[in-house]
């Protein structure tokens, strides 16, 4: 059901999903992190993968579990749940490998990553007037890194802002300090 609903929405290239009143629905990508559901914008996802050989990298903290090839591109993988605080992701059966596209800053081109994520549910389409703002309290994911609360079916799910998430500078500094503090004293 996800390839098939994923398929469909070809990035771009055909007409947005409308209301009946002629109104634009916005497509979600639906996926646990542990046991927090998220959800990213449809348009940021260019595929979903099964987990397979990942290199891991020396020196680098436990949210970036390494990387992997991608039909001849090494693609950095970085586990979400980890990067967000929450517990790092636990590979099973249901994990997957969400490979999405980052602007990098100053519209200098984007970054593909690959995120790894506990289990991908769904692709929704949510109208306008189903996106709320973000509450200053009472997230278990900081609110500097979501955009929005989803509701769909009664609940809440925090649409995730990857480009603040996996911004480029961020990680490289986080990936720098952490080295600094693994490196053995001379």
């Amino acid at each position: 059901m996800i390839a098939s609903s994923l398929a469909s929405t070809s990035r771009g290239h055909s007409q947005p999903v409308r209301e009946d009143d002629g109104s634009p629905l916005h497509q979600f990508l639906c996926f646990a992190l542990g046991l927090e559901p998220c959800a990213v914008r449809i348009d940021l996802v260019r595929e979903i993968l099964e987990v397979g050989h990942m290199t891991p990298l020396p020196l680098m903290p436990a949210f970036v579990r390494g990387v992997m090839n991608l039909r001849g591109v090494v693609v950095p993988v970085i586990d979400l749940g980890a990067r967000l605080g929450l517990p790092a992701t636990v590979i099973g059966r249901r994990t997957c490998i969400v490979i999405v596209d980052v602007c990098l800053p100053d519209d200098s081109g984007t970054q593909t990553l690959g995120v790894l994520v506990d289990a991908v549910q769904e692709v929704i389409n949510i109208a306008e007037s189903d996106l709320e703002p973000v509450p200053r309290l009472g997230t278990r994911i900081d609110a500097a890194h979501l955009r929005s609360m989803v509701r769909h079916r009664q609940k809440a799910t925090p649409e995730l802002d990857l480009a603040a998430i996996l911004d480029p500078q961020r990680l490289v500094g986080l990936i720098g300090e952490h080295r600094q503090h693994a490196q053995p004293p001379h």
